[in-house]
């Protein structure tokens, strides 16, 4: 979901899970993991980059959603802290 020139919006979930935090972007189905939500949240930015990066080198297609029965906005579970709103920069550089 490109929102400007170099910039994707994404939605992005975190859930608790025992002492940690579980963060899943729910657009592209890319999880991270960290202590705090902060640490989930900047961890699951730093892997929807990089699979971001690894989709467009490969030429590959990047949107491959949460499937429907699994979103948590459809059904939030118990353990689901906040659902909150994931950018995401993205400069293309050319090689030759």
């Amino acid at each position: 979901m490109k929102n400007g020139l170099n910039q994707f919006e994404f939605t992005g979930a975190i859930f608790r899970e025992g002492r940690a935090f579980v963060s899943l972007c729910l657009d592209l189905d890319v999880a991270s993991q960290g202590r705090t939500i902060r640490e989930a949240r900047k961890m699951l930015a730093e892997a929807v980059s990089l699979y971001l990066e690894t989709c467009f080198e490969s030429n590959s297609p990047y949107l491959r959603p949460v499937p429907p029965e699994e979103d948590p906005r459809r059904n939030p579970p118990k353990n689901l802290v906040e659902i909150f709103p994931l950018k995401a920069d993205f400069r293309v550089h050319a090689l030759a």
